[in-house]
């Protein structure tokens, strides 16, 4: 119990004082004006309160990523706790903060296009690429896996109700965002933080021996702890999704200075303490690890968990909401993917998305590509989902760094979780079955020295790029 509370204090401290350090280190500034204002256009730009975007922001970036990632680390025991505090804090709070304040100072603009601005021409166009994969990807599995739990719940035709959802994402990606998105996400985003405090309650006030912190993998399969950990549990800790998503947000955000840190910073720590409760009362409630594979494997995966957790702590009542949940949070995701895909479209192809045609002209290849997607096997696209996730939140974070090199900012706030970001995702692509598939330690020497190349690599590139800068500087001056 000490562990649990504990940690949730550190997440809270660590938004106060370390959200505020990594805001200062930035230069949020209250005079400048957001694109919300300056590019305002009815459709995809437009000022909302701090508390709404907010609320879309942890519905966007969360989905069931830090239930059902969490309940899936829970499995490696209570050091998963650590994983989830200090990743959110140190690495994925910063990486949604960069991702989210840079596109705010660049109009708006996606992930792939603030890459190619601070990483190169050659950055951007692999992100281009890779984000746009990415996001049909999440797309596609946020729409198989909502249509197999409602087709299992009502006993209906999987198909019609995958048809229902391919609708619903399509009028949510091309609708003005006021129109559905900023009318229902805060009430999801609200439900999902509700949920997560009643589970929290019922851990805390109920008969409950949650284990203390120990390094000890606990993983019933001896799976190994590096660097699967740091990959099973993406949204809890860091994800790479959530920079194609900060965009979204970065185009309605009011102001900068007192918004930024709230919006961005915030939403990731929220995140993060939604995790933290459900590993705890995954590894907890089914007594340890061993008891939580065992009734995973028996009762449908995570989804299963969910269920039993909530009707036990929850009650009956609170089980269905908590299901529905489960239905509707995935749904969230998946529909502000295919948009955030149609912008960085647009973005790519330098196309006004004010005309309704234009987004149909975006919209309609990316749905029928997520149809195609959607009738291949939903455990194949997941595995290969865990690691470009990962592996766009290792360049959204050297991208970040660069912004701050170039900027003459304490650039180190970024760089260290981005060399660690890399050696996870190199050491995890050489030993996951979808990759290499090589068991033993070459994983982590491979992976550990890569991330020391690329750091290197990018203190000369980018000590360059400085020294290019003065140059210019003083030939105009001259």
């Amino acid at each position: 119990m000490v562990s649990f509370i504990g940690s949730l204090i550190i997440l809270i401290v660590g938004y106060m004082i370390y959200g505020t350090f990594v805001d200062n280190v930035f230069g949020s500034d209250e005079t400048r004006e957001t694109p919300a204002h300056t590019k305002e256009d009815g459709v995809d730009y437009m000022p909302l309160s701090w508390p709404r975007v907010f609320l879309i922001q942890l519905l966007n970036i969360a989905g069931l990523g830090p239930i059902f990632g969490a309940i899936a680390g829970a499995l490696f025991g209570p050091a998963a706790f650590l994983w989830i505090v200090f990743g959110s804090i140190f690495a994925g709070a910063v990486h949604d903060y960069l991702s989210g304040m840079i596109s705010v100072r660049n109009d708006g603009a996606s992930i792939a296009e603030i890459a190619g601005e601070y990483l190169g021409e050659g950055a951007r166009k692999f992100m281009r690429v890779f984000s746009i994969i990415l996001l049909i990807l999440v797309g596609t599995v946020f729409m198989t896996g909502p249509a197999g739990l409602l087709a299992s719940m009502t006993g209906l035709n999987l198909n019609m109700w995958l048809g229902i959802i391919i609708l619903y994402y399509f009028l949510a990606t091309i609708l003005p965002v006021d129109k559905v998105i900023a009318k229902f996400y805060p009430i999801l985003g609200g439900s999902l933080l509700i949920m997560a405090a009643g589970i929290a309650g019922g851990l805390v006030f109920g008969d409950y021996q949650i284990p203390e912190i120990t390094l000890t993998n606990m993983h019933p399969d001896s799976l190994s702890m590096w660097p699967m950990l740091f990959v099973t549990i993406a949204c809890g800790a860091i994800s790479g999704f959530h920079a194609t998503q900060s965009p979204l947000m970065a185009s309605c955000l009011d102001q900068e200075k007192t918004d930024g840190r709230k919006v961005f910073y915030g939403a990731m720590i929220a995140e993060g303490v939604i995790a933290l409760i459900w590993a705890a009362a995954a590894m907890t409630f089914l007594g340890g690890t061993e008891g939580l594979a065992t009734a995973m494997a028996n009762n449908g995966g995570p989804a299963g968990i969910v269920k039993i957790i909530s009707n036990d702590m929850l009650g009956v009542f609170g089980g269905v909401l908590a299901m529905l949940g489960v239905v509707a949070l995935p749904i969230s995701s998946g529909d502000t993917a295919f948009r955030s895909a149609r912008l960085t479209l647009a973005d790519m192809f330098d196309l006004s998305q004010t005309e309704t045609g234009n987004r149909f002209k975006l919209a309609i290849p990316l749905f029928a590509i997520g149809v195609i997607l959607s009738q291949m096997d939903f455990s194949v696209i997941w595995r290969y989902f865990a690691w470009s996730n990962q592996t766009l939140a290792m360049v959204a974070l050297w991208a970040g760094a660069a912004y701050l090199k170039q900027n003459g900012r304490l650039h180190w706030i970024a760089t260290i979780p981005a060399t660690f970001m890399t050696a996870v995702s190199i050491s995890y692509i050489i030993i996951a079955p979808e990759g290499f598939g090589i068991q033993g330690s070459l994983s982590t020497i491979v992976g550990v020295l890569v991330a020391v190349i690329a750091l290197i690599w990018f203190l000369i590139s980018q000590n360059e790029e400085k020294s290019n800068q003065a140059n210019d500087s003083n030939e105009v001056t001259i």
